[in-house]
């Protein structure tokens, strides 16, 4: 998945959704990531791409959820795994917890997302 997109745009980029992703899915660029050392992996229903801001320690990024599922640790905890893509195509690996959903005209997702053509590397990390 290596989809770039615009404000205007995003809604065609590609989505995994309706089962839990294998390593071929990834190796075919079909999905963002395939986690092996959970348990109870289960795909999220939702509609995507959902737009999304993304915190990434002191960064704020536009990005669009694109996949996204829970699997349980050994430990008993759930997570909810996502997979994000940014407005160059990069692909990231995220938790739920570590973004906020938002409609595709709100202000702040805008500027992120149009900002982030302007940075000179494009890089997220």
């Amino acid at each position: 998945m290596t989809t770039p997109f615009t404000t205007k745009d995003w809604h065609a980029v590609p989505t995994f959704s309706g089962r839990v992703a294998t390593e071929d899915d990834v190796t075919a660029g079909n999905a963002v990531y395939a986690l092996s050392d959970t348990f109870n992996g289960q795909a999220v229903d939702g509609e995507f791409p959902q737009p999304v801001i993304w915190y990434d320690e002191d960064d704020e990024y536009g990005a669009l959820i694109v996949q996204a599922e829970t699997h349980d640790t050994e430990d008993g905890e759930t997570l909810e795994v996502l997979g994000l893509v940014l407005p160059n195509g990069e692909t990231v690996v995220a938790f739920a917890d570590d973004v906020d959903e938002v409609d595709a005209t709100d202000p702040f997702w805008v500027a992120l997302v149009e900002a982030f053509d302007e940075d000179d590397d494009g890089d997220a990390a």
